[in-house]
């Protein structure tokens, strides 16, 4: 029954994308993790333990509130009830995302000219709707649904790559926005396009450089971007304080460098993750899977949350690193995931 119980999330896993390789470490096998802040973690962790399903992590959250006395008591709290797994086949594919803060207006004028929208009412969950170049194409144009408009297109549609944002009003004012659902068409990226039809090879893009070749290239960049048809709607945020991150798919902020989004085909929402990225800045640090992407696909995959406004997008816009993903479970649940015999 044990075994039964914790392998549902992997069954589930294994049932849309095939079987997974699993793999039990040691805390020591883990590059740096005795230098890491885990109180730091152990705030983020607690952000959303609350939302975890299954009893096993009952008794785990009960214990995290007041394991946070000290960077060491923390650190004891992770060793004495997870166990690391790696889950599918290193390399990882890191890449970094932001909540981006854009200038705008609740009001269109020839400056501020480019909206974007709550969730048409009609739209439901799953339903394939009208794609980008529909809607680009003025379809919802009159009806209401517009929350703010933004002074550049291009920022507009990296708004709905990162699925949240900060907007300044002319006034000073700030509004916050974040997903409220999807068109139903699946999400294509616009460098794989730019690939693939020869604009670019792969070490030459970076968001910085597709933002500049789209802003360069009028009318085609433009068509570029609508080859991408997937299209985000968003909501108001207005209770969400000024100094908390953005809200992630667990519906609770999330954190600096400390959260990540993961494919929940593979990865527990909620569940800690040790994050080795190579590259140009490696980091070693743990991280909670709370959040999730369109663009995020695979037991190897995360996105990791760099914070807000421009610095924080130009570090994310860079990030293309390998590595290697560690996902923190339950005791009961590592050991279920391990061949039997």
């Amino acid at each position: 029954m044990r075994a039964a119980r914790a392998f549902r999330w992997l069954a589930l896993a294994m049932t849309v994308a095939g079987p997974v390789s699993a793999q039990m470490l040691d805390f020591e096998q883990l590059e740096g993790w005795e230098t890491d802040n885990h109180r730091a973690a152990l705030v983020s962790f607690l952000e959303t333990c609350d939302r975890l399903e299954g009893p096993d992590w009952e008794p785990i959250c009960a214990f995290a509130a007041d394991a946070g006395a000290s960077d060491a008591s923390a650190k004891a709290f992770f060793e004495l009830f997870f166990k690391p797994v790696i889950v599918g086949d290193p390399p990882a594919l890191f890449t970094g995302y932001y909540e981006p803060e854009l200038n705008g207006s609740l009001t269109r004028s020839p400056r501020f000219a480019y909206p974007i929208y709550r969730r048409p009412p009609e739209l439901t969950d799953g339903q394939v709707y009208h794609d980008r170049a529909t809607i680009e194409g003025g379809i919802l144009r009159g009806r209401g649904l517009e929350i703010a408009w933004l002074e550049d297109p291009v920022e507009a549609y990296f708004l709905q790559i990162q699925g949240s944002g900060r907007i300044r009003l002319p006034d000073g004012k700030v509004i916050r926005v974040g997903y409220a659902g999807r068109n139903g068409h699946g999400y294509r990226s616009i460098g794989q396009e730019m690939i693939r039809l020869g604009t670019h090879t792969p070490d030459q893009l970076s968001a910085q450089e597709i933002r500049a070749w789209v802003r360069a290239n009028g009318r085609a960049g433009s068509a570029m971007l609508n080859r991408n048809p997937s299209y985000v709607f968003f909501r108001k945020l207005a209770d969400l304080p000024a100094e908390k991150g953005p809200i992630g798919a667990m519906g609770r902020s999330i954190t600096t460098l400390r959260s990540v989004a993961i494919d929940p085909a593979y990865t527990p929402l909620g569940a800690p993750v040790w994050v080795e990225k190579n590259g140009r800045d490696p980091i070693r640090s743990l991280m909670v899977a709370q959040d999730t992407g369109g663009a995020i696909k695979g037991p190897q995959r995360a996105d990791i949350f760099y914070g807000t406004g421009d610095a924080a997008g130009d570090a994310a816009g860079t990030v293309k690193d390998d590595g290697r993903m560690i996902v923190l479970l339950p005791i009961d649940r590592a050991y279920a995931m391990l061949p039997e015999g």
